[in-house]
């Protein structure tokens, strides 16, 4: 026959066979062959297996029939295919589709494969009558054409894709049918042993339930003659009738019971029952710890626990005030709605939020369990999973409850700000009813589908960052901050937690290892930079391990640690004060920010240049780097706006806004935004158009209006711990700030001597260096 050139379409999940009407998905490749046949009279098309070790050798030829979509919205089109044919090499042709020629096969019809044909045709009959396909043995009944009859075979579901495709690549007709004869004896002869194998099971279950019954008669019968007890050692209604449970729980699990009596042993529902049932009956429903009603002794353990935090010892000692206080007048403690509390701890990283959580247990005296919240992205995890899932479990309130063994246990939820939200639904929003005092009395677990009453919970959330919890869940919570240690709340938390704790860690004695404090100071100030004491902690840690090695290899009885050894045995001080440095030259000034970890210092920088092909009477444009959010790139376009609205009042040559300005944040990889960059902005670019350095002891916060006005910022106590640990000495705040200045602690207020302002020209006045102070030669911006 003659070759021809057809635009060929590869198919990997199917293979298609002559005489088969199929549908087929269309990805890009089979777009552009199917839009290729369309532009053809005929649209026709080489339909081909796609195989991994090798090109087909055969294909079908097949016409379109129609092209729509799936029910899903995929494009999609209907194939009949009419002819096997040879595929031959690829050549060029019109379109984005691969073309190749194909030599259509010729087939001869003997006698002997009409027979075979026969024979095929009442295997076939065979098969489908097994599965009662009736008007398909009619269509089978009705095929004359041996080829089409052994083709046929592409329908058939017991053969593999690699069986169809050996027919594919079969052309000889008795061949064939030779072999979808053979495969087809096997399929039939699998059927019957699989047939006789589930007679068997059937028999052998229609026993074991023969028997069941007939043993439910027998135990029946010995109850009513009184002769033994019921069978089953899980005597669930029994359990039920003596738990200590409120009555609406007692009814519900009755209803199970009545349900697991009814059920069979060998029902998968029987299992879930059981397990439902257990659940409920372990969880202590009636049982809650007595608070200590000693106040004072409660503060006492609080405060050997932990050093400072006074805000939230108060908060604790106020609480168990309070509830002293009812029990002593007769007035309901115990689940009354509102009743507990809800705490939320926010601070950086090693203040002292988790193990406070303890400390609060063993001052109440209640039982203590964490529930750690960071990463948990499953709603199931706090509400717990539908008991039509495989597998399921209460949440982990219930579960936390459990494992306290009481209904008014301290529950510490940590991390509550790194609760993440995905398909699976928002763990955040499933905290709103556990964590408001008003609705929680009746929290209801998708588990247990019960009233569970958390009101006498004690729940304590930590937080890292307040802006990451949802304004929803941060509203039903009553926010206490810790905001840090100074350098002498470090030193008496180290002399007295954390070197005890290390040293026996050490296993070394007070005796044989001493550390000065002013030794401590040095850990305080210089190696360590945080808001927190876990680095603290570890280079403690370190010493102390370089000091059991010191006295192992040595002849010494007693190691005593000062200053002069701490560069030895813990290494040279990672920290200096730099902020001299930085700000000597003018456009450079100190910042105060807040992050995840605390406060820190932050240098704002500005540099000018010339702008490319002369700055005659043209304009600069600004240019700002350090990866900055939308807010601080917004604070220098303000700032740049102020300098040049205002350029008279702050003795700026006009000329310097003809040149390029660049502002640049260092520490580029780190994220920075936030509304307090303004002043210290505005102050850079001053200092960069004057020529007057800023003081190297001056830091400052606080956000800038178009017209100068200076707004007020947040973590107002964090940036004065953090200018303190900088060595910085003078802060600018805005005055509006001043009721926070109640919460900085006095040692600070000592150190740091804080300006309050609202106008950022008392800003730039009182952080510039005087004009007699700049040098002779400038940076050849204006003075």
């Amino acid at each position: 026959m003659t070759v021809t050139r057809l635009p060929v379409l590869f198919v990997t999940d199917l293979v298609v066979l002559p005489g088969m009407v199929v549908p087929i998905e269309l990805d890009e490749a089979a777009q552009a062959a199917v839009d290729a046949a369309r532009a053809g009279s005929e649209s026709r098309l080489l339909v081909a297996p796609r195989l991994e070790d090798r090109y087909a050798s055969y294909g079908v030829v097949a016409t379109i029939d129609r092209v729509g979509k799936l029910a899903g919205g995929a494009p999609a089109a209907v194939l009949k295919a009419e002819q096997r044919a040879r595929i031959g090499a690829g050549v060029t042709g019109p379109g984005a589709a691969l073309w190749v020629e194909v030599e259509p096969v010729e087939e001869t019809v003997t006698d002997h494969a009409r027979e075979l044909a026969e024979d095929y045709k009442r295997l076939v009959v065979a098969v489908l009558q097994r599965r009662e396909a009736w008007q398909v043995i009619d269509s089978v009944h009705r095929m004359t054409d041996p080829s089409q009859i052994a083709d046929a075979a592409g329908y058939a579901p017991y053969l593999t894709d690699e069986q169809k495709r050996e027919l594919l690549e079969t052309p000889d007709i008795e061949q064939r049918l030779e072999t979808v004869i053979g495969w087809t004896r096997d399929h039939l002869a699998e059927a019957e042993i699989a047939d006789q194998i589930g007679a068997d099971v059937r028999e052998g279950m229609e026993k074991s339930q023969r028997e069941f019954l007939l043993r439910q008669q027998l135990a029946a019968i010995r109850k009513e003659l009184g002769e033994g007890e019921p069978e089953g050692a899980d005597d669930y209604r029994g359990r039920v009738e003596t738990a200590d449970v409120p009555d609406h729980v007692r009814a519900a699990l009755l209803r199970e019971v009545d349900k697991l009596e009814r059920s069979s042993d060998q029902s998968p529902e029987t299992a879930w029952i059981r397990t439902w049932l257990d659940t409920v009956l372990d969880l202590p429903w009636a049982v809650r710890t007595t608070d200590s009603t000693d106040v004072t002794a409660a503060r006492a353990v609080l405060d050997a626990d932990h050093h400072g935090l006074d805000e939230v010892k108060e908060r604790i000692v106020e609480y168990l005030a309070v509830r002293s206080r009812r029990a002593e007048r007769g007035l309901e403690v115990v689940g009354g709605r509102g009743s507990g509390a809800v705490i939320l701890l926010a601070g950086p990283p090693g203040v002292g939020k988790t193990s406070l959580g303890e400390s609060v247990a063993r001052a109440l005296g209640r039982e203590f369990v964490r529930v750690a919240l960071g990463g948990v992205r499953d709603e199931a995890e706090v509400r717990g999973h539908r008991r039509t899932y495989v597998g399921a479990l209460p949440g982990r309130i219930v579960r936390a409850i459990k494992e306290a063994g009481s209904m008014n246990p301290v529950v510490l939820l940590d991390e509550v700000d790194k609760v993440g939200a995905d398909y699976r639904g928002d763990p955040a929003a499933a905290l709103l009813e556990v964590l408001d005092p008003a609705q929680n009395h009746t929290f209801r677990d998708h588990y247990l589908e019960l009233d569970l009453d958390l009101s006498d919970v004690l729940f304590i959330a930590t937080a890292n960052v307040v802006e990451q919890i949802p304004s929803a869940l941060l509203d039903r919570m009553e926010l206490v901050t810790l905001d840090g240690y100074t350098e002498d709340d470090k030193v008496a938390i180290a002399r007295d937690f954390l070197l005890p704790r290390q040293l026996e860690r050490a296993a070394l004695t007070p005796e044989e290892v001493t550390i000065s404090d002013a030794a401590l100071h040095e850990l305080a100030a210089d190696h360590t930079r945080e808001a927190g004491v876990r680095q603290l902690e570890r280079l403690l840690a370190k010493a102390l391990r370089k000091a059991a090695t010191r006295l192992a290899v040595t002849d010494a009885e007693t190691v005593a640690i000062d200053v002069p050894e701490l560069r030895e045995l813990v290494g040279r001080p990672r920290f200096t004060p730099e902020a001299h440095e930085r700000t000597a030259v003018p456009g450079v000034a100190t910042g105060l920010a807040v992050t995840g970890l605390g406060g820190d210092v932050l240098f704002i920088e500005a540099s000018a240049h010339e702008v490319a092909g002369g700055g005659s009477g043209g304009t600069g444009g600004l240019t700002l780097t350090g990866q900055l959010g939308d807010v601080m790139k917004e604070s220098a376009q303000i700032a740049l706006s102020f300098v040049r609205a205002h350029a008279d009042d702050l003795g700026v040559d006009r000329s310097f806004f003809e040149k390029a300005i660049h502002v640049h944040v260092p520490a580029g990889a780190v994220p920075k935004d936030g509304p307090s960059a303004g002043v210290t902005m505005v102050t850079a670019l001053t200092s960069l158009a004057t020529g007057r350095p800023v003081r190297g002891e001056v830091g400052m916060t606080g956000e800038v209006t178009l017209n100068g006005r200076v707004l007020p910022i947040g973590g107002v106590k964090q940036k004065l711990l953090a200018a303190q640990r900088a060595g910085l000495t003078e802060v600018f705040l805005p005055q509006r700030n001043e009721p926070d200045l109640d919460d900085v602690p006095a040692e600070v207020l000592e150190a740091v001597t804080v300006h309050l302002v609202a106008d950022v020209l008392d800003v730039v006045a009182g952080a510039l260096s005087a004009v007699e102070d700049v040098p002779a030669e400038g940076s050849g911006v204006a003075a």
